[in-house]
């Protein structure tokens, strides 16, 4: 009789992939509304409250994360990596040796 090869456990599910981008996709919005903050900040203490301030808020918010969306982005990318390189970041940290 040959004996049969002891089982391996079964791999478990670990979205590692999944949670990083959604991690991303969260930070690029916390990082681009804290870019845009100092600017709306000044409609909000510049223009009298309602529509009109609404819609100044808007047109500024648009005009000033265009250019300032690309940092956003580099600023994500950097807390992704260094949260998966150190372990810092739930759902990314590698288990095992």
């Amino acid at each position: 009789m040959s004996s049969l090869p002891p089982r391996r456990p079964r791999p478990t599910f670990q979205p590692r992939f999944t949670a990083a981008i959604l991690y991303f996709l969260l930070l690029v919005l916390l990082y681009s509304r804290l870019l845009i903050a100092p600017e709306l900040y000044e409609v909000w203490q510049t223009t009298p409250p309602g529509a009109e301030q609404e819609a100044r808020a808007n047109e500024v918010a648009r005009e000033t994360v265009g250019p300032r969306l690309p940092l956003a982005v580099a600023l994500a990318i950097a807390t992704v990596a260094a949260g998966a390189h150190y372990g810092f970041l739930p759902g990314l940290k590698r288990r095992g040796p």
